[in-house]
């Protein structure tokens, strides 16, 4: 039995699903929506690949190493992008997220600590594990920001550690969340999602 099973998370009109074939057109918009495949830091689809993305995830899921979910508005079934579980390590009860990105009309809102709240959630709470991890290109300052927003320590840089989709080396910038320091991050997240909603 895989570590991650499959499963539909939602809270705050925010839906997490697994990513399947039927969401290609949805995903495509999705990253469309910005244009995010330009961006030399992120890993979004362009639009001829997105079929490809969703088929590489299925067979990672397959092999147990990433668990992918389309991130949907759970009231009009919009797709807004995507995140996953990767680097699946069930011996030692740890996982990281990833391989996120949402349409850019939705970045900066509540989607993000809404998934991030969700996956974490999930990570510690029901799967029981020890550390949470994150990774992230160095130059991807924005990424770093929220990733440390979420109370994630930053362990290192990985120099010389994966290739950009423009052929460049990129060093990785790790983090990781250890089971006693989510309580502190959740209610941290809690506030930060309390704060939005009274903003609106």
């Amino acid at each position: 039995m895989s570590f991650v099973q499959p499963l539909v998370m939602r809270q705050n009109g925010v839906r997490l699903e697994p990513l399947a074939l039927e969401h290609e057109e949805g995903l495509r918009a999705a990253a469309a929506d910005g244009a995010l495949w330009k961006l030399r830091i992120t890993s979004v689809p362009e639009p001829q690949d997105t079929r490809a993305y969703i088929e590489t995830a299925l067979q990672m899921r397959a092999d147990g190493h990433r668990f992918a979910f389309a991130v949907r508005d759970d009231a009009t079934g919009d797709v807004l992008g995507s995140t996953s579980f990767h680097d699946i390590l069930p011996a030692v009860k740890r996982v990281e997220i990833g391989y996120t990105w949402y349409r850019k009309s939705v970045q900066r809102s509540h989607v993000n600590t809404t998934c991030k709240l969700l996956m974490m959630g999930h990570a510690f709470d029901q799967l029981g594990c020890n550390v949470v991890g994150w990774r992230t290109d160095n130059f991807n300052f924005a990424s770093q920001r929220a990733i440390e927003r979420l109370g994630a320590k930053k362990d290192g840089v990985i120099r010389g550690h994966a290739l950009r989709r423009d052929g460049t080396i990129r060093d990785t910038v790790m983090y990781s969340m250890r089971a006693g320091e989510w309580p502190e991050a959740r209610a941290q997240l809690l506030y930060l999602l309390e704060l939005h909603a009274h903003a609106q």
